[in-house]
Parts: C-alpha cells; structure tokens; sequence
C-alpha cells in the first residue's frame, strides 16, 4: 500500500486519497491489450512494464499490492466485448480505484461511443483515466478534451482500415483467386507461383476438384430438386453410406450450406442475372459469363455479429473463379427459389416433406396451439408403414410439454378425406365454397399488375438518367466505365423487356372473364372429384386440401375441421 501523509504528485485530485491504518493510499487498475499475441513491440507484458514504472514514477511508494493488473490478449478494440474488460468495469463498480491506466488510448476501444461512455462513468464515480504514451489525464480539463479528440482519430483509423479491406477484397476478388480459409466441399486449395518482373515470385492460390465430394455435391443437388426437402437429402445420403468429410454424416445445416454457396454455380447468364437482380457486387460483365468457370463469393457473413450470420445479397461480393463450374446456373437459382419458398412465414401450413401423410403440418394441437406432424411408428414389434400425427411440441421436450394424445394418421387422414367428400355432393355447400373461391379470386384479378410494371419502368428510367449525369459530370478510370456502362446496358434491356411485357398486359383478356372460367373449371373439378379422387396421388391430394381447408384441430378426442379461406 501506499503509505504517506499525501504525495505531491499532480495526478491526485482532491479528496481521491483513501486510508488504511491512518495512512494515506491509492489504488489502480491497469488495463493492456493486443489483437493478436505476440511477445514483441506492445505486447501484453511490455504495456504493463511501462504502465508500473509510470505508476511509480509519479507514486514512488506505490507497491505492485496497490496495482490490479486485467489483460485481454487476442481481442481486438471494435468493441468492448472482452472479458477482463468487463471484468474491470464489474471492479470499479464494486472497489472504485483511484486511477484507470493504460499504455494507449486503443488499448481501450477504437470506437468513440464505447470510449466516451466509459469516461462519463469514470467521471461520475470521480475515478481519474491516464494514458501514459499520449500523456493523457482526465482529471484536467484539457486531457479530458484531447481525450475525446484522440479517440475520435481512433475510431476514424478503425473504419479507414476497413475500408481499405473492403477495397482490397474488390481487387482480389476480379483475379478469381481462393483467398484461404476452409474449403467447400468437393474441393482443396492449390497453390499458384507465377514469375513476376526481377524475377520475383508470385503466390496465390485456386480450387482443386475433389472428385469424391463433389459426387456427393451432386447428389445433393438433384435429390433436392427431386424432394425439395433438406431432411430428404440427408436420408438418401445416410441410405447411401455418404459421410461428410469429418467421417460424419451430413448434417442439416451443412446440406444447406452447400445448396446455399455459389461456388458449385456456374458463372453463365442465369447466374448473372439472379446476383444482379439481389444488387450483388457482380465482378464481371454479362458479355464475359460462361459455364467453364464457376462463381467465388465474399463479404457473405458479418463476423462482428455474434454467430456470424449471412448477410443480405445486396453486400454481397461475387466473382468468376478459376475453377470449372459444377451446377447450371438455372438449377442453381432454381434451387435457391426452393429454399426461400420452405423458409416457414406461420401465413401457411408447414411444407409436407414425407412421401405417405396428408396433413402433417396442416392439424393444429389444441392443447398448446403447435402443429402436429406426421412420424412413423418405431420401435420392437412396430408397423413402419403405420404412423401418427404427434405435437411438435411434444415431439422436443416430450409430455413435460405436452400432453396432447397422438392420433392415429391413416384414420386421421381417411375421416377427413372422407368430410371433404361430402361437400362436392351438397350443392349449397359447393355453391357456397365456390362463392369464397370466387371472392378469393376477384382479390387477385383487381390487383392491376400494370401499376407494379409502370413503376419498375419509371425506376429503371430515373437510374438510366443518374448514370448518364455522372458520366457527363465526372472522368472515370476505364473499369469504372466498363461497369457504368455495362449496368446501363443492363437497365435498357429490363426497360425493353418491361414495356414489351406492358403491352402484353394491355392486350391480354378481360381478367373478370379469365376469373369466371377459374370459377366454371373449379365446379366441375368439385362436382366429379369424389369418383377421382381415390385416383389422385399423395402430393395431388395434399393440393386439395390446401385449398379447402383452413386448418384442423386435434384434442386429443376429436377432429375439427374447418372449411374456408383464411
């Protein structure tokens, strides 16, 4: 401890000593950092060192008791996510220290708003910040003022620095190379030397096929557009004894993943067109795209969010690489298309992946609300073509969940086909169905698909002029120009196409007519379907009773059924 009547030094406001025994003492927190471990230049232990001897420097009784040292090494200063940080800040809540010490203001944060809220908290609580490389004291009013201006300069520095990533990525990414990291499946990474003037070296690197995952690759694919379901996918593969290449079998989410990447896409007009048309940072001209080569993305994920999440197509980097394109582009989109319609919206009944039930997804458990889903029965002695409809619910957290009854799925699915019968032989029933039909169709003829064609028109039009007004204004570098060029190009092709499918529009048939022959077609499907019905096929029957049913209910003793649109 610091012990002695009171220390000249300048950094002791009034009133911030404490006592112990009668003597005089001070305590300090010294806070280091480093993004990335190193034992050289500002490494963790040289921050201290530097901090300690400037503590005792000014505080020549200071001992190493009075010092309580916190150290986050691998963290960088984006945020203030770091756990001796927080652990700091949980301290001078509870002790309150006489003085916050750092090595330098980025040890801290390089971001203005965290800096500044720490330093108001400091303040309120009377606690003085010193940064001992700028000399930095916030207990004077100028330190306090070149404090703030210091980390505004940080912050600056930090988003420069990402910018400048962002750029650099834009350049690497029009040479097609891998930049690193973990490779897709169906490939490895190759190095590249290739001689450069002086007889320099250069190094990058490509995707290599890997023929044995790129068999399984394919298997995806087509077992997706044959199921358009990832679940399906991963039963085929278990069937087939396909594992993943940690000797695992696929999971869900890795399926996804690789449906989902661009890589397998080849880089031809269907793909252009599909990138182009989500504002992707397409790094090539429609003119250049060809099946040989398939696509490399960046910038996908945020990694400053926690989990990393994907981030929209708009930020979206996309190139031509220097490997073979695996996947047409059309079955590539096509599939991507899939994907978001089974993204689930709680507007619709859950999408039916099993080859065998009718309502699964469609029945609703009146105990707790959750939909019901269809599950073969398992287990010694059981029937696998026999199955149940169980509450999801239940399903995960078992009957602590809910306690909802299963029912038997034949029986479920037989009464309500067997209910739906019955109304396509009552004709005030069919008459009346047809009436909420009917209203449900006019809805959709007296939306004038004309007024969205206008406004894409008159958008395409207004972005047209902008680009046109830049090229007059300002002198562009030639690849700036090749793709301002290239994007006006685009836009009078959409316009073309717009006003030609315009004219079509206002050349098509009355919509009121084309609504009263839907209506007419759907009278006689109802009044002659319960002599085909039987005939229909798993999916076709699934169709039906979408479309006249609005849910059915289960409480464990009885079925309800209720007809109608939504």
């Amino acid at each position: 401890m610091i012990q002695h009547p009171r220390p000249k030094a300048h950094l002791i406001p009034v009133g911030r000593h404490q006592q112990k025994d009668g003597e005089l003492f001070l305590k300090f927190f010294v806070y280091s950092r480093k993004s990335v471990y190193t034992g050289k230049g500002e490494s963790i232990e040289n921050q201290i060192e530097m901090c300690k001897q400037y503590i005792h420097t000014k505080f020549p009784d200071a001992a190493d008791t009075d010092i309580t040292l916190y150290e986050d090494e691998g963290f960088s200063a984006k945020n203030t996510n770091r756990p001796q940080f927080q652990e700091m800040l949980k301290n001078i809540r509870q002790h309150k220290p006489d003085f916050v010490v750092c090595y330098r203001l980025d040890r801290i944060s390089r971001n203005v708003s965290d800096f500044s809220t720490l330093i108001e908290e400091l303040n309120r609580r009377d606690i003085s910040f010193v940064c001992i490389k700028e000399e930095f004291d916030t207990s004077k009013p100028m330190g306090k003022a070149m404090m703030y201006i210091a980390s505004v300069f940080a912050q600056l520095e930090r988003e420069t620095i990402a910018e400048r990533i962002r750029d650099n990525m834009l350049m690497l990414a029009r040479t097609g190379r891998w930049l690193g990291g973990t490779t897709p499946t169906g490939y490895t990474s190759e190095k590249l030397r290739e001689i450069i003037l002086d007889g320099k070296v250069k190094t990058s690197c490509k995707l290599k096929e890997n023929p044995e995952e790129l068999g399984a690759v394919d298997m995806i694919f087509e077992t997706f557009l044959e199921l358009r379901s990832i679940s399906g996918v991963s039963k085929r593969l278990t069937t087939q004894g396909m594992q993943s290449r940690n000797g695992k079998p696929y999971s869900l989410l890795g399926i996804k993943q690789i449906l989902q990447n661009p890589v397998y896409c080849a880089a031809d007009k269907d793909a252009f067109d599909y990138f182009t048309a989500g504002n992707a940072d397409v790094c090539f001209a429609e003119t250049e795209c060809t099946c040989a080569f398939g696509l490399l993305s960046y910038n996908k994920r945020d990694y400053k969010k926690k989990h990393t999440p994907r981030q929209p197509m708009n930020k979206w980097i996309i190139a031509m690489g220097k490997h073979k394109g695996r996947i047409p582009g059309k079955k590539w989109v096509a599939v991507q298309k899939i994907l978001e319609d089974n993204i689930p919206t709680g507007e619709k009944p859950g999408t039916m992946h099993n080859t065998y039930s009718l309502l699964s997804g469609l029945i609703y458990c009146e105990t707790c609300g959750s939909r019901m889903f269809a599950k073969r029965r398992t287990g010694k002695g059981a029937n696998p073509d026999f199955y149940d409809y169980l509450c999801s619910r239940k399903l995960r957290g078992g009957t602590d969940r809910c306690s909802c009854q299963n029912i038997n799925g034949m029986q479920a699915d037989a009464m309500v086909c067997e209910a739906l019968m019955g109304y396509t032989t009552d004709p005030a029933i069919v008459c009346k169905l047809l009436e909420v039909l009917k209203r449900g169709l006019q809805g959709q003829a007296q939306e004038n698909p004309l007024r969205g064609v206008d406004l894409r028109i008159k958008t395409c039009n207004a972005e047209i002029n902008h680009l046109i007004d830049l090229l007059a204004r300002d002198k562009f570098d030639p690849a700036s120009l090749q793709q301002i060029n290239t994007r006006i190009a685009q836009l009078s092709k959409e316009h073309r196409d717009l006003v030609q499918k315009r004219e079509q529009l206002q050349k098509s048939t009355n919509p009121t007519a084309e609504t009263e022959q839907q209506i007419d077609k759907l009278a006689k499907t109802l009044t002659s379907l319960k002599h085909s019905f039987p005939m229909l096929s798993v999916y076709e029957k699934r169709i039906f009773i979408k479309q006249l049913v609005q849910k059915i209910t289960w409480n464990g003793t009885a079925l309800h059924i209720f007809i109608g649109s939504k």
